[in-house]
């Protein structure tokens, strides 16, 4: 059990699903929950304009950042990744699904950070078209979340409700001098400090002892 008052002080977590860094940085996301209350702001990175249809520059692109990624953290990226949805030019890159997604769990269960992680999963190791809405709706169910409720959530993030979220997320991310996904930024009693988390990828245990390092101030 945390020591931590979750009245004034949080962790707010600048992510996007899309990004590869912030699947690095998941067991990070992870640790910190057990420790203090995490609050997702999705950053919009491939929407719009920038969505991306999986083609052979797409593919050499990111795959020297995901071995890169892999060797820093340890994180897995299965064949059915490298091999498999990176070879299919059929598939779209498109942020605007799964944070349609993460934002729907969160809103009838809580639990929109543990779609984002599942997503991050699904997209990474198992190859997954996470901008498919039947593939959300199954990523739903798995976490047990009500089919029904799932997708009427999801049905309720408008494009305005969409695109409101995405630019209070960059807000913060401006407000706080971060530089892109993933930022981590600890609010307490009213006060904001980025935490510098490159330097704790792949070091899960001593994240956890720095992050619980705040409880005792």
């Amino acid at each position: 059990m945390s020591t931590y008052d979750t009245s004034s002080t949080a962790l707010h977590y600048i992510y996007d699903p899309l990004c590869g860094w912030c699947y690095g940085a998941a067991p990070l996301a992870a640790v910190a929950r057990e420790i203090m209350p995490v609050i997702g702001h999705g950053g919009g990175m491939m929407m719009g304009a920038n969505r991306q249809q999986v083609s052979p520059a797409l593919r050499d692109y990111v795959m020297p950042y995901d071995h890169r990624i892999a060797e820093l953290t340890g994180q897995p990226f299965g064949d059915d990744y490298f091999n498999g949805l990176l070879l299919d030019e059929t598939a779209v890159f498109d942020s605007a699904p799964p944070i349609k997604a993460i934002l729907a769990a969160e809103d009838i269960s809580g639990r929109g950070l543990d779609m984002l992680a599942r997503l991050q999963a699904a997209h990474y190791v198992e190859g997954k078209r996470v901008a498919d809405e039947d593939v959300l709706q199954a990523l739903a169910a798995e976490l047990g979340l009500n089919g029904e409720a799932f997708a009427q959530a999801y049905g309720r993030v408008g494009e305005e409700e969409l695109q409101q979220h995405i630019a209070a997320s960059r807000r913060l991310l401006a407000q706080v001098g971060g530089h892109g996904f993933p930022t981590f930024v600890l609010e307490q009693d009213g006060r904001f400090e980025v935490l510098d988390a490159g330097r704790w990828l792949g070091e899960p245990d001593a994240w956890r002892e720095h992050l619980a390092a705040y409880t005792h101030r």
